[in-house]
């Protein structure tokens, strides 16, 4: 697929993917109701229910934790800032090498 045909998804808040989640979870709509009042796609309406539902007891413990839409909107903030952080660090080692051999 070429980089001209890429579909770009619709950014939705947090609080919005929460609202939406809790329509199905704590409002009993179901998941096709929900999408459709919402003008939203019923895959990612699910996605967003299955981040927040609660793990119950009888899943497995070898199963991915399941985060919240919160918890991984942090984790996707802190993953960038640390990288950002990597590639800061890589350029100050270079400068210091460049400085060092012009001081010799």
């Amino acid at each position: 697929m070429s980089n001209d045909k890429k579909h770009n998804r619709p950014k939705y808040s947090l609080e919005f993917r929460q609202d939406a989640a809790r329509l199905v979870l704590e409002k009993g709509y179901s998941q096709q109701q929900a999408a459709e009042h919402l003008g939203i796609s019923q895959s990612a309406l699910g996605r967003w229910v299955r981040a927040e539902r609660k793990p119950s007891a009888n899943e497995s413990a070898t199963k991915k934790s399941c985060q919240n839409l919160s918890d991984h909107d942090e984790l996707i903030r802190l993953r960038k800032e640390n990288e950002q952080l990597r590639m800061e660090r890589e350029i100050l080692k270079k400068a210091a090498v460049l400085f060092a051999k012009e001081a010799e």
